[in-house]
């Protein structure tokens, strides 16, 4: 399958691969954070950031991380991560050295520390993106 066949449902099975693969004790915390795919970031989530390159955008978390969360938050949606489909296969393409897969679980890890509050060595060992 080349890029231009990879729709968004593509990257949301990887996605939720991803997710399956997780350590344990991550895993069933992971699977209540809403995944949602679509083909770019919309443009509040951009001004939101500053950004004004949607392809600097591949993914985003939108909730509040768990070592944040008090017992007196009101949620008014679901914790979500966003992939974003045609980002992601730009850099995808111009990396040239990883699979499609596993690029969209380094970006869907990189979200789930922002959820989970991880440090930089929690990713790494995690997500050995970097070896």
């Amino acid at each position: 399958m080349n890029e231009r066949e990879q729709n968004t449902d593509d990257i949301h099975t990887l996605a939720q691969a991803a997710l399956d693969a997780l350590p344990a004790p991550f895993r069933d915390a992971a699977q209540q954070v809403a995944l949602r795919t679509t083909d770019w970031p919309g443009e509040d989530m951009l001004a939101e950031f500053g950004i004004s390159d949607p392809l600097e955008l591949t993914g985003l978390y939108e909730g509040i991380p768990l070592t944040e969360k008090s017992v007196f938050d009101q949620p008014s949606a679901p914790d979500t991560i966003w992939l974003f489909r045609q980002p992601i296969l730009a850099e995808w393409r111009e990396r040239g050295d990883v699979t499609l897969g596993a690029l969209v679980a380094h970006v869907l890890v990189h979200e789930l520390a922002h959820h989970f509050g991880w440090s930089d060595a929690d990713i790494a060992h995690i997500d050995r993106w970097w070896e």
